[in-house]
Parts: C-alpha cells; structure tokens; sequence
C-alpha cells in the first residue's frame, strides 16, 4: 500500500488543508497514517495557523494516554491518523528582508556586481520586486517565488548538513523528506496551492525538484531520490476570488510597492496554465493534475470591509472557506484511492463540470468524489452522519454557547443503561466540541451581544447558495430561534435518508437515543480507546438511523 503525503502550500493552499483534514474527520480514509507538511514563506499567515491549529485539535480528538494522535481506524468519525510537520523560508531576519539583501548582489569585485545587477535586472523590477518584503508572499510574483522557495529548502539542507545554527521548521522539513525517501516509488504526494497569487503558485512547479535536491545537499552529494516513479499530483486551482484594487497610498513605500491585484487573476491563471501544459519538468514530475476553477464571477472576499487595506500575509490573512477548496480535497481523495493512471510518459489532466442552471450550481455528493464503487453514497452517508453528530453537540446539546455538547449526549447514554463511556472527561469531551464548533458554527459574545460565526461547513455552503449544496437548505440555520427548531435527523433533501421517528410521540432524536444500544462497536473498526469506542458508537447508530445501502 502506497504511502500518502500532503504538501500544502501559500494561504490557499491552507484553506485547501482545512478541507481535506475535515475529510478525514468525517471518515473518508480508513486504515491511513498520513504525512501533512505546511509549507509557507509567511510564519505568521492566518490560514496557516488556523489549518495547524485544526489539526492539532483533530490530533487532540485522537489521543489518548500518552498516544498522541491515536491510531488508524475504520468505519467511524477521525479515523485517519494525521502526522503534521511545520516548515516556513525564513525571510523576516536581518539582512533577509529582501530579494537584494539575501542575496548580496552588491557584494564581489566590480565585474561580479555588474554581473548579477545586469542578470537580476533582466527578470526582476529593480526598484520594486526587488526591494519589497519577502516575509509577506501574497504579492503574485510567481518567478521570484520560485527562486525563493527553492533557495530556502535547499538552505535547510545546507543547515542541517552543517549541523550548525538548525532550526526547528529544518529539522521539521527533514523528517518529512525522510520519509518520502523511505517510501520511495510507494510514495504518493499532493500538493494543494493555487497557481494565480502567490506561494502555492510558485512553488508547485519546483517542489519535487527541490526535495530531490534538499536530499542531495543533506548528504553532501552522496544520497539521492529518484522521483521517476514517485506518484505526484497537485491541483492546478485557479481564481474563485477577489478583493478591492490596491491604491497609490498603500504601494507608496518600496517594501509594499507590489501588492497583488485581483484584476490581473485570470491573467495569471492563463499564462500559469500554458506554462504547466509546456515545461518539461512539470510534465515528467507529476502524475496527475487536477484543473481546478470557478466559471461564474468570483466571490468578493472583502466586499463588507471599510478602510480597505490589502492583505499581502501575517496574521490577519484569514480568509473563509470556499467550495473549490473541498473540491481540491476530493481532487487528493481521489489521487490517494485510485488505482490506476499513474503510468502515463507526461502528467494528465482531470476536469469535471457540476450541473448549472438558473445562475446557480446544483452540487451532489457524486460531483465530489464519484459514484464508482458507491463513492458519492459514502460521502453521503460519512459528511450526514458528522454534520448530525456537530447538531447533536453543538444545536441539541448547546456546545455552540458553551453548554455541555457532547457531555450531554454521554448523560443520555448512561440513562439507557450504556454507562461504558463515563469516564470520558469534560476536557476530551470540550475538545470534540470544539472540533465541531470549527466544523459548523459557534455562538460569540461580545460586549454582551450574541453574534453567529459559521464554521467551515455553512462558509462552503454559503458560497453556492441560494444554488443545492448536498443537504436541505433548512439544515443550515443561523438564528437561535431556528436552531431550536432544527430536526437533526432531518438534514438531506431526499427523506429515505431522514431517520425514522419512532412512537407516536418521540421525535427522531428520542429514537436515535433508543437505537444506540443495539450499535456496538466492532472489531474490523479496530477502536481501542473508550474514546474511540464511543466515537464509533454513535456512528455506527447514526449510520443505521441514515439507511444507506452501502454493501
């Protein structure tokens, strides 16, 4: 069984993570240890610490004792056991802030100088590319990126072969090349990043080349990685957004003198494009490439903002979930689970369209991940089940303003009798709550005002709506008084899939309650914590309550 790699890169390909890692919450890869590494020129970009962040509260969800993470299981919630290395280029030091100071090109005898002014000169705008701040990556110059992001992977490998000065994020790195060497041709990697702004289109076209090269310099010239079988793929994601014009104010100052400007986006997507479908070394390196867009107009991601500043990276760049973004992450569930393709001389293209009518997309769960082998009725039947259970926490249980979510479902277990999940403590029952808060929504208070934030899940739904997205419109409330409301057991448009109701009197919830003694866990889910073993509990029961036929 082939070993399976995640590499995301820039804000986007962030984001793209954060689906992908929700994927693996609802269950959609079974038995699978997965290497995730986050890789950024920005240490302190929102969407990076807000996709690590998730992560690690996943891993959270996971551990137990002194197993951090957990294991592999099957058949239930979290059943992927995610391994997350950090790495960053360090371009934020003295003497690193930019493309002129990093690389000394004032430095030499006369004739060297002309030399590398002449050559820098050529490709680079001396009196803005290469004076602006590289610590920030969201500037759309994709051709100094690349430079970059291969001259810092290839730095830490300078470092750690000096064993001088190493740092944390190069040890990091190295570990997770390590094992795509180890894994050898039974490596399959994707990488997640766009090819229209910034880091991610930069650095997909350089990746296997400078992780090839980072081992080669590590061992001072003595090991190598031959990638000519190594599975790689990647999305090839286009624009999908877009954000006010920067204006003369804000580029007045060398260090901010090129901002990236949404107008130019299709632009950028096309000559990317042409590059990706050209260049040699691309066509070799991967597989498989997964074209990725949004065909109507883009969605304005600061269109409620007032005193618009553009926001070229740190920690402020925290943009919200989109839906192209858990497409690039059904683009890598179908690159880690398909078993054929990767014979191919030069990389393949994949595309698909999803049905539009009347200004709007109509989304199904095949349109995700395929209806071969049932794969759309397991989606269907995996994300339902969660999306309940985070009703169950969050709307049923009132985790959303801090009420006992998933403790209150325990309480109901003891009374029919299942008393085997008491000893789950408030902790591990708050971190759950709180994966699910990040999921779907949770409630604010601030100055005394009760204010809705929708999580992952209502922000990709919010991007087709009024358009179908997977489940009934009225799954989706957003007002107290609504969530009351809220039928849990009712969530898909297609009622067969709605859970039964039970007496006369009991609602489906009630009857959800009773059926749980009859869905133990099983062996083949190989749950091993009383953690896991309730996890696998419910879902076992609400798969049930679903009747999907997935044999």
């Amino acid at each position: 069984m082939d070993k399976l790699f995640i590499i995301a890169i820039g804000g986007t390909g962030m984001r793209c993570l954060e689906s992908f890692t929700h994927l693996c919450a609802i269950g959609m890869f079974d038995n699978r240890e997965i290497e995730v590494l986050t890789l950024d020129t920005d240490s302190t970009n929102g969407n990076k610490k807000r996709a690590e962040d998730l992560i690690s509260l996943y891993n959270q969800v996971k551990s137990s004792g002194n197993t951090f993470g957990g294991t592999p299981n099957a058949n239930t919630f979290f059943s992927a056991k995610l391994n997350l290395y950090k790495y960053y280029t360090n371009y934020s030091g003295t003497g690193r802030e930019s493309y002129k100071n990093i690389t000394k090109i004032s430095s030499g005898s006369p004739g060297v100088q002309k030399a590398n002014k002449l050559v820098s000169d050529l490709f680079l705008d001396n009196s803005t590319v290469q004076e602006f701040n590289l610590a920030h990556g969201y500037r759309a110059q994709t051709h100094l990126g690349s430079l970059l992001m291969y001259h810092g992977i290839v730095e830490a490998a300078r470092n750690i072969a000096s064993g001088k000065d190493v740092k944390p994020e190069e040890r990091a790195l190295e570990s997770f090349i390590t094992k795509i060497k180890v894994a050898g041709e039974n490596a399959r990697i994707f990488i997640f990043g766009s090819i229209f702004g910034g880091t991610g289109a930069s650095s997909i076209p350089v990746i296997p080349k400078a992780l090839q090269d980072f081992i080669q310099t590590r061992s001072g010239g003595k090991e190598t990685i031959d990638f000519s079988k190594a599975k790689f793929g990647s999305t090839l994601l286009t624009e999908y957004f877009t954000f006010k014009k920067p204006d003369n104010k804000e580029k007045a100052t060398k260090e901010n003198s090129v901002i990236a400007d949404s107008s130019f986006f299709p632009l950028n997507s096309q000559a990317a494009l042409q590059f990706y479908q050209n260049d040699p070394t691309v066509q070799k390196s991967y597989k498989i490439l997964y074209h990725i867009g949004w065909p109507i107009e883009s969605k304005k991601i600061d269109e409620e903002t007032s005193g618009h500043k553009t926001i070229t990276g740190g920690a402020t760049q925290k943009n919200p979930c989109h839906i192209t973004e858990l497409l690039c992450a059904c683009a890598a569930y179908d690159f880690f689970t398909r078993k054929d393709g990767f014979d191919g001389a030069v990389a393949q293209y994949l595309y698909k369209a999803v049905e539009f009518e009347k200004n709007s997309f109509n989304f199904s769960f095949d349109d995700f991940v395929g209806s071969q082998n049932k794969a759309g009725e397991n989606f269907a039947n995996r994300l339902g089940a969660f999306f309940s259970l985070a009703h169950v926490a969050l709307t049923v249980n009132g985790a959303s303003t801090n009420d006992s979510g998933i403790k209150g479902l325990i309480t109901r277990c003891e009374e029919q009798k299942l008393t085997q999940y008491s000893t789950i403590t408030d902790a591990e029952c708050d971190e759950i709550n709180d994966y699910f808060k990040q999921f779907a929504y949770h409630f604010d208070n601030e100055n005394g005002n009760t204010r809705f934030s929708p999580g992952w899940l209502y922000q990709v739904r919010n991007t087709v709506a009024p358009g179908s997205f997977l489940f009934d419109s009225r799954a989706f409330p957003d007002a107290p008084s609504e969530l009351k409301k809220l039928d849990v057991g009712t969530l898909f448009n297609d009622d067969k899939y709605h859970w039964p109701k039970g007496g006369l009197f009991a609602n489906r919830y009630g009857t959800f309650i009773d059926t749980l003694i009859n869905s133990s866990p099983k062996d083949e889910q190989k749950v091993n914590t009383t953690k896991e073993k309730f996890l696998a509990h419910i879902y076992n029961a609400i798969t049930a309550s679903q009747n999907f036929n997935l044999n």
